[in-house]
């Protein structure tokens, strides 16, 4: 087994504008106007779509049956024994065309309960490029308490502007990261291109729908009442001490961990810098290139299911070269992975067994 480069794989007719800071980033992609996500590594299609969204492999299969004829060998026995047969992980590439409606992705109880889905959607980000401008904008959580009648009226009037004035504003810039907790209201500034992490659905409450052509008030609350909907948001005060636990910004040489602890039990993700080799342990896992270029290495075994079932991939069948906006997934079999050169990248993985 070993890892495989994905191209681009992304959806048509998202309900919002963006795609080209993808293109840019990875120099192939999209041209359509409304293809704003890359999703990569995917077992998850969008919501109401059964197919749309799976990552394809080289020998024609998506990601999802090549996991499931292999659990094993594509997840370590750990992980098939703790969590099932699943990545538990979906990694994604934004880009913002324009500022992307403020909206909320409900935890896990509201999405068994509510929606009957097996989970919610935590997520977070890590800060690719914020386009022409140094900086960008990001809202995350309410600055103070909101009551609950009040977030009811806003939504029923549309007040887009008076939503985001009582939210936290947040300035980013390339090399910072931010973290979403599920029920924690967010929308993302125009120009911004990210890494996204997030557990495995596609999920999202919609509290600003008007002006985007492609969403109705039912479909921005998936089907359900407001009353119903409108309790999945964390109407608490996300606070000054709060706020800076969600954001941070990576170290400019060696290995720094993204995101804060409590996003563990979700994903795990490192930002490597890597100025000669580095090593990456066995484990299901997706490498996105984020600057310069290099090589990657791997020693197979470590797995159930070895002799090429991943589907292929690699020219010499252990040394891929490469470089800035290329994305690999990496079976548990094919063990430990080198990296070596100049270049930065993440490493994303699901929660450790």
């Amino acid at each position: 087994m070993q890892p495989i480069r994905l191209g681009p794989n992304q959806p048509a007719a998202r309900p919002y504008l963006g795609g080209a800071g993808i293109r840019a980033f990875r120099g192939e992609g999209s041209t359509a106007p409304d293809s704003p996500e890359d999703f990569v590594a995917s077992t998850t299609t969008v919501f109401g779509d059964d197919h749309v969204g799976l990552s394809m492999l080289p020998d024609g299969r998506t990601l999802r049956e090549a996991v499931a004829s292999d659990p094993e060998g594509w997840l370590g026995a750990a992980h098939v024994s703790r969590f099932g047969a699943e990545t538990g992980l979906l990694v994604k590439l934004l880009h913002t065309g324009q500022r992307l409606f403020n909206h909320v992705h409900p935890d896990d109880a509201f999405a068994q309960t509510r929606l009957g889905a097996p989970r919610g959607k935590t997520e977070a980000w890590f800060i690719v490029d914020t386009g022409e401008a140094p900086t960008a904008t990001v809202w995350l959580g309410f600055a103070h308490e909101v009551a609950a009648a009040q977030l009811r009226d806003w939504f029923e009037r549309q007040d887009a502007a008076a939503m985001l004035a009582a939210m936290t504003e947040l300035t980013v810039r390339a090399g910072d990261w931010v973290y979403v907790p599920a029920g924690t209201p967010h929308a993302i500034g125009p120009g911004i291109t990210l890494v996204e992490l997030q557990q495995p659905t596609d999920l999202s409450l919609i509290l600003e729908y008007a002006g985007f052509p492609a969403l109705d008030r039912a479909g921005a609350l998936l089907g359900l009442s407001p009353e119903v909907a409108l309790a999945a948001v964390d109407t608490a005060p996300l606070g000054p001490e709060n706020a800076a636990q969600l954001h941070g910004r990576v170290a400019d040489a060696g290995r720094s961990t993204l995101f804060p602890p409590a996003a563990q039990r979700f994903f795990r993700a490192e930002h490597l810098v890597v100025e000669g080799a580095a090593e990456i342990p066995a484990g299901f896992g997706v490498v996105v290139v984020l600057e310069g270029a290099g090589r990657l290495r791997w020693g197979g075994g470590g797995g159930a299911g070895g002799g090429g079932s991943a589907g292929g991939g690699g020219a010499d069948g252990a040394d891929l070269a490469i470089s800035r906006g290329e994305t690999f997934v990496v079976p548990h079999g094919a063990g430990a992975l080198e990296i070596a050169g100049q270049l930065r990248l993440i490493h994303a993985a699901p929660p450790a067994a």
